[in-house]
């Protein structure tokens, strides 16, 4: 038998040493995570540490950029904004809510939107931390708009550890969910756009003027961002293991109990199916043009590579940690974050002609 090159190699990993929940942060020259020991980490495409900033307490979200600034929270409701060059921070805030929904930064990288767990969503300035608005929980002191009405939204609750699906910034449309329904909220001023009583939301994703929403029970909906109308809607017996997150011409989510399900955006027909071997927690990315990466959440984490248009398996590498967050891919390389706070690295290799 003929020797052929494997179609990936190992490029590094690095220990953050401590484990992590966060996801990775993709930057042009690498990536940023958090650990639950309260460090950020920036390193470069070669896995070197670049810099270490120390919060403290947990970082359990993905730290967002915003222009050259880092955003970043804990579960005891610090925020801090530091600077992406070297780490230094450049303000703090104290006695906010505890971060367990991971912030939005609008485009123009000047606004930093967070939803506190009571359901209140704000609206800060990214270089100053200073408040732009403040909404309470949705509905617990503005009605919803009658088109669309929803059950009131929770009141105050006790800090959960459970984190919380991040909300989408679609035109100008800041898509909430909560414990009780979806909200839209307008971005500049905080007020109701509309709601919809969609709730067990496992995550977002958006494609220009449509919200696709996945909810643990096995919801999948394509809805307008402009009044909330349904598009279409899918349902899945087993319920959603995955987020929803839209790659190669499909929307791609987990669904129970172990299988990777390819939707079509425009009519929500199934598309393609794949039997995987431990649920999909994360979101699937796009590697070398054609391969599809799907982060598997057992104890050996295997990350499978499926290749477009048949969706068969074209490598599997196995990182011994459960993989629960989305890939980064930088040209052939591909970082993954594993639940045990290492991040791994392989190199992509193109096939050569058939």
């Amino acid at each position: 038998m003929a020797c052929q090159r494997a179609p990936v190699e190992a490029a590094f990993q690095y220990s953050s040493d401590a484990s992590s929940r966060t996801g990775l942060t993709a930057l042009a020259d690498g990536v940023l995570l958090g650990n639950e020991a309260g460090a950020v980490v920036r390193l470069d495409r070669e896995g070197r540490p670049v810099w270490t900033a120390r919060l403290g307490r947990e970082v359990a979200v993905a730290p967002v950029l915003a222009g050259d600034s880092v955003i970043v929270g804990t579960v005891v409701g610090e925020l801090a904004c530091l600077s992406l060059q070297d780490g230094k921070e450049r303000w703090r805030l104290g006695g906010e809510p505890p971060v367990l929904a991971p912030p939005v930064v609008d485009d123009a990288g000047r606004t930093v939107f967070l939803v506190a767990p009571d359901g209140a969503v704000h609206a800060l300035a990214a270089d100053s931390g200073q408040a732009r608005w403040k909404r309470p929980a949705p509905g617990a002191s503005a009605q919803a708009p009658e088109s669309a009405p929803v059950k009131p939204l929770e009141p105050q609750v006790s800090v959960a550890p459970a984190l919380r699906a991040a909300p989408v910034l679609v035109e100008g449309v800041l898509v909430v969910p909560l414990a009780s329904g979806l909200w839209a909220l307008d971005a500049e001023s905080g007020e109701p756009r509309w709601s919809k009583p969609v709730t067990d939301v496992v995550g977002l994703d958006s494609e220009r003027d449509t919200v696709f929403v996945a909810t643990r029970p096995g919801q999948v909906l394509a809805l307008s961002v402009k009044d909330g109308s349904t598009r279409w809607e899918q349902r899945f017996a087993d319920g959603v293991t995955g987020p929803p997150a839209r790659a190669l011409g499909a929307l791609w989510v987990g669904a129970g109990p172990t299988s990777l399900v390819g939707l079509s955006t425009s009519e929500g027909r199934e598309v393609a199916r794949v039997a995987l071997p431990s649920p999909l927690v994360g979101r699937v990315q796009v590697g070398l043009e054609d391969l599809l990466l799907v982060p598997t959440s057992g104890r050996e984490g295997r990350l499978i590579a499926l290749k477009a248009p048949g969706w068969t398996p074209a490598f599997t590498v196995r990182a011994d940690t459960p993989l629960r967050t989305r890939p980064v891919v930088r040209g052939p390389l591909v970082f993954v974050l594993g639940l045990d706070g290492r991040v791994l690295a392989w190199r992509l290799r193109v096939p050569p002609p058939a």
